[in-house]
């Protein structure tokens, strides 16, 4: 089947659309989180993420609207958290992912077992978005990127020296609390094309790639963007192809590119 053929299908084509905006508000977001090593913020709002869906899914709301609100109040809990001197920021983040991840497994366990709906947000299911979904994920991922676009220059101000940044008057909490509200939305915009498992890899990995060509924070958040999106059209395209879950695919792919930048980068030190 030609890649015409393939992309003529309307699953395809949402998964597309869905898939490239979340992609690319994963990888822009991913710089800047790890630079300040705040990474692994990503990988507990995906785990409370889960847990809020599972309860949405036993309580019968609606998953997305239940879910971003409650991951928004994690986010500025993690945030909260990670800028304390008073607690162990790597070991809270734990507590708090894998606390979350029970609640969600307890909450399925006593009601119907794992259902449809749930195991597509815990492995991802890309393919199974409707309509609506992607409507929601392109009105939030545009509003993601227009704040990010507009505040560049103050996030960039904060990722870099927040110390300074704060002795110049920059108000730096308000835009660590607004990169923890955009991580936030897109964390659980990804649930439904990644799964809880897998989407912190998105923010993770085309950030880490990036670095290793670029040393400028605008090149490396244009390359980040860049291998995210073309990462998650191979990956759609291959899971397609050879009948692979997309969202490990996608993974795979992203990781092989980072292995590939790894290799360039100690060429490049070695020709030095």
């Amino acid at each position: 089947m030609s890649i015409l053929q393939m992309f003529s299908f309307p699953f395809i084509q949402r998964a597309l659309i869905a898939g490239i905006m979340v992609s690319l508000c994963a990888a822009l977001l991913g710089v800047p989180l790890v630079l300040k090593r705040y990474s692994m913020i990503g990988d507990g709002l995906s785990h409370v993420s889960f847990g809020a869906l599972a309860v949405a899914v036993a309580m019968g709301f609606a998953p997305l609207y239940f879910a971003i609100p409650v991951v928004i109040a994690a986010a500025f809990l993690l945030l909260r958290v990670a800028d304390s001197p008073h607690w162990n920021s790597d070991a809270a983040i734990a507590v708090v992912s894998a606390s979350s991840l029970a609640l969600g497994v307890l909450v399925i366990s006593r009601t119907s077992g794992m259902t449809t709906d749930v195991d597509n947000y815990m492995f991802g299911s890309v393919l199974a978005m409707s309509k609506a979904d992607v409507l929601l994920s392109v009105v939030l991922c545009g509003a993601v990127l227009a704040l990010y676009i507009f505040f560049y220059h103050k996030i960039f101000a904060v990722t870099f020296d927040e110390s300074f940044s704060r002795a110049t008057g920059l108000r730096a909490n308000r835009y660590n609390t607004l990169l923890a509200i955009l991580t936030a939305l897109t964390i659980v915009l990804g649930m439904r094309m990644m799964g809880a498992m897998l989407i912190s890899s998105l923010v993770i990995f085309p950030a880490l790639t990036a670095m290793r060509v670029f040393r400028s924070f605008r090149g490396v958040v244009l390359c980040a963007g860049i291998t995210s999106v073309a990462c998650f059209f191979a990956g759609l395209m291959i899971s397609f192809s050879s009948s692979t879950p997309v969202g490990a695919t996608v993974v795979a792919a992203n990781l092989a590119l980072f292995l590939a930048s790894c290799l360039l980068a100690v060429f490049r030190r070695k020709r030095r």
